[in-house]
């Protein structure tokens, strides 16, 4: 039996396990017999909690798509169905604390959570390896990292729980600063970088998935000179594919350019998904015209936005197209990919100052070249402003419906300048929206 069908088993086995766990956020502590005094003992049980607390990222791929891209200039909802309200709701900046995409992603965080917070408690106390307890601590920080900096990116100030806490004691926890949740972040990201390795099995953290994920904590915090260097430490690692489509194909899922993706195995009840972004008629699909006209000629990036004509008559993005096994597809969801370091690079590097040529041209170009495009120059890119406009511009060609659109324009300041004209009705974007709203279910 593959790793892969190993692990897979074991997520829905720790997914009955520790499903049982309230989706409420206040109710923090698991109803039933997942705790320290009971549980958390051997290896093989950290073992399982550890695939708990990845299970629960497959839950979290429909947040990348609700939240960031139907907040984006990908997507365009001309008018609510049945259904569909709370979607059309985020797409136009009307949503309130009562949306319930808002509210199940909070949930599903805080959840997620608890889980990691449950390992990494105990496992101090577990007396097996100290190589191999560190490793699953790290995975699970990572983990938490990751939710963490969706949270921050999502809502802002935000609960900061660290700990197992029982609902009383929940109900007096408010929102922490900002800061303080990025401390956080970084702190559970320097300890998986120090104690994971490069060789982990497919589908697991590596300590290089760690520094990208670092390397995007400190670009969104404008902590640029940091960005780079932890960000070139991965370069030497992985490698672009020689094709675009080759970083999506199904059959392919272990290619140079993923350093980190969420796992689906549709051979295993439970274990795949629906189509993501698929419609039934291309005449009512939801991009935007600035989707479909942005892309240069010969730009082969646009075929990952193209509709492609599935076997049971849906239509899906060549990105996500698969074929269906146990009435699900089992493309995995790709959190962070080699194309991304080079673009943070390009970006860290101009914002600490414009140069007329180097490195930052050489990382834009090097994603240009795979897209079948000629390189930018200095006599094209004259100014610091309109390299980082090349950047933003890149960004939106090479990652659609990847779930980075959203926070790629709060992270360049853009939302206004790309949302307004390209989303119908919306005419200005004001800051607060720049948030969601705490859902309403999580006040006394």
């Amino acid at each position: 039996m593959s790793t892969m069908k190993k692990l897979m088993i074991i997520i829905t086995l720790a997914s009955v396990l520790v499903t049982s766990c309230s989706e409420e956020f206040l109710e923090l502590e698991p109803k039933d017999v997942l705790n320290g005094d009971n549980y958390y003992k051997t290896e093989s049980q950290f073992e399982e909690a550890l695939v708990g607390v990845y299970a629960k990222l497959q839950g979290q791929v429909g947040f990348y798509c609700e939240l960031s891209e139907w907040r984006s200039d990908y997507l365009d909802l001309a008018a609510p169905t049945a259904g569909t309200q709370d979607r059309y709701n985020l797409n136009k900046f009307i949503d309130t604390p009562t949306n319930g995409l808002v509210e199940d992603a909070w949930a599903n965080y805080y959840n997620g959570i608890l889980r990691c917070n449950l390992l990494i408690e105990n496992i101090g106390d577990a007396t097996f390896d100290e190589v191999k307890k560190a490793q699953i601590e790290g995975e699970a920080r990572f983990i938490r990292a990751l939710t963490y900096f969706n949270i921050v990116r999502l809502w802002g100030a935000a609960p900061l729980i660290l700990k197992s806490v029982s609902p009383e004691e929940a109900l007096q926890i408010g929102r922490s600063p900002i800061e303080s949740l990025y401390e956080s972040i970084e702190a559970d990201l320097d300890f998986a970088i120090e104690n994971l390795s490069n060789t982990a099995d497919l589908g697991r953290v590596k300590s290089n998935a760690a520094k990208a994920l670092m390397g995007k904590v400190l670009l969104t915090q404008s902590k640029y000179a940091a960005a780079e260097t932890v960000l070139k430490e991965v370069i030497g690692f992985y490698g672009l594919t020689n094709t675009i489509a080759e970083v999506f194909d199904p059959e392919n899922e272990s290619n140079s350019e993923i350093i980190f993706s969420i796992r689906f195995e549709a051979s295993l009840i439970g274990e795949g998904h629906g189509y993501w972004f698929g419609v039934g008629d291309v005449t009512i699909s939801p991009y935007t015209d600035k989707l479909e006209t942005t892309f240069e000629p010969g730009d082969n990036r646009l075929s990952m936005v193209d509709y492609l004509l599935t076997s049971d008559n849906e239509y899906v993005p060549g990105k996500y197209f698969a074929a269906r096994e146990n009435n699900q597809t089992d493309n995995d969801f790709i959190v962070l990919r080699y194309a991304d370091v080079l673009l943070m690079l390009s970006e860290a590097i101009n914002a600490q100052g414009y140069q007329t040529s180097g490195e930052a041209y050489t990382y834009l170009n090097e994603v240009r070249a795979r897209a079948g495009l000629a390189d930018l120059t200095s006599t094209q890119l004259g100014d610091q402003s309109t390299f980082k406009a090349a950047i933003l511009l890149e960004r939106f060609k090479e990652f659609p419906l990847e779930g980075h659109r959203w926070f790629d324009l709060v992270r360049f300041n853009a939302v206004n300048d790309e949302i307004v004209g390209n989303i119908i009705g919306v005419t200005s974007v004001p800051n607060f929206r720049l948030l969601y709203p705490v859902p309403n279910t999580e006040y006394e």
